[in-house]
């Protein structure tokens, strides 16, 4: 008997096991149908031995301190912050949009005073601020929104902004200094050795097993369990009863050349002149020296895993039907970015799955008196299930 059947070992489904663990003394059993640990933050050491993100750049950044002391539990830190370059008009310029970019596009000098004016002067107003499009074009006007944002989003969401929610470009600020990090959040790192070794120590607990190449439904039904922590779409636990929630996708074109360096930014981004939407260089996010370099091509899809929940308010209307039914179930907790289709950061995620542990707590008592005994690898059907 389990305490927690956990399906996915991703960031919600590890955090929420080690505590269920640590605090309870509870037994856990995490399911993944993937073939490792550590969700799409997964990395790995590639055949030229660089340490590549699989699915595309994971950058750890954060406001929370109660989020960065948790992670520090299990990794220590390369302080990082991130920079990314646009190519607009044959020049790579850096992005967000600053001082910097306006300047160097138009071939100006502007102090900061001045390029606030200059945005203010450009920008469309608009009467209420609903879609993408009128996020970016209230803010820096039509010509910088067709140059940097419209192409860009049409590519990565196969809508155009101004049938997305708002949310979408809000979520890229604009600034009027010559500050060209992405982030400024007050924690910005990666993990030292890398995001899939922080996971294995995560998981690393005695009370925790972890059964990978599983479906959830290939042992919903032979495990036994009090309580299911549920990480994956919410619209397949329920076998769709309402129809899919409909996600964007990515494909990944891996690749290592024997160089020193690729491009002069560990991101470039592409609005306008290729499928894909921006190239990562590894060796910048990880610090590792190497006499070649690997690199990821990003292309946007409609068919594939789900990465990005679709921001428009049918979509919001349809998760709320699959929430009502959720919410009738008081032994199940849907938490993280698929489980609550939301577009959340690697550490809203883990404030999230904080939060759901506290609130566990609150309706399920400690296990320590019920399970002294030390967990033993167990076979189901075929399958082995393995300590982390």
């Amino acid at each position: 008997m389990f305490d927690y059947l956990i399906v996915g070992a991703g960031f919600a489904g590890s955090v929420l096991a080690e505590r269920v663990a640590s605090e309870q003394n509870a037994r856990v059993l995490v399911v993944d149908s993937r073939n490792h640990i550590a969700g799409n933050a997964f990395d790995f050491y590639d055949d030229a031995g660089i340490l590549v993100h699989k699915y595309g750049p994971h950058i750890f950044h954060t406001n929370s301190e109660k989020v960065f002391q948790y992670l520090s539990r299990f990794t220590a830190w390369r302080p990082y912050e991130h920079r990314v370059k646009a190519s607009v008009d044959g020049q790579l310029v850096p992005m967000p949009i600053n001082a910097d970019t306006i300047n160097k596009l138009y071939g100006l000098r502007l102090t900061c005073h001045e390029v606030d004016a200059y945005l203010t002067s450009i920008a469309e107003t608009r009467d209420s601020i609903t879609t993408s499009e009128d996020v970016v074009v209230s803010r820096v006007g039509r010509e910088l929104y067709e140059k940097f944002f419209r192409n860009y989003t049409r590519k990565q969401w196969g809508l155009d902004p101004s049938e997305l929610d708002a949310a979408v470009t809000a979520r890229v600020p604009v600034r009027t200094s010559r500050d060209d990090r992405y982030f400024t959040d007050k924690f910005q790192a990666m993990p030292l050795h890398g995001y899939t070794r922080m996971f294995d120590r995560m998981l690393a607990h005695p009370k925790i097993s972890v059964m990978l190449n599983t479906h959830y439904k290939d042992v919903k039904n032979e495990v036994r369990f009090r309580e299911l922590i549920f990480t994956g779409p919410v619209d397949e636990y329920f076998d769709y009863c309402y129809g899919k929630l409909p996600y964007r996708s990515l494909r990944f074109d891996h690749q290592t050349h024997d160089q020193d360096r690729y491009q002069t930014a560990p991101v470039v981004n592409y609005p306008n002149e290729h499928a894909y939407t921006r190239i990562t260089e590894f060796k910048d996010l990880t610090g590792q020296k190497h006499r070649k370099t690997s690199i990821v091509f990003e292309y946007p899809c409609a068919d594939g895993a789900p990465y990005y929940p679709i921001p428009q308010p049918q979509n919001a209307a349809l998760y709320q039907r699959y929430k009502a039914l959720a919410d009738t179930l008081p032994h199940v907790h849907f938490v993280g970015r698929l489980a609550t289709y939301k577009y959340y950061n690697m550490d809203q995620v883990v404030a999230q799955a904080l939060r759901t542990f506290e609130k566990i707590k609150e309706t399920s008592p400690a296990k320590a008196e019920r399970h002294d005994e030390t967990v033993e690898p167990i076979v189901l059907n075929g399958h082995g299930i393995e300590a982390a």
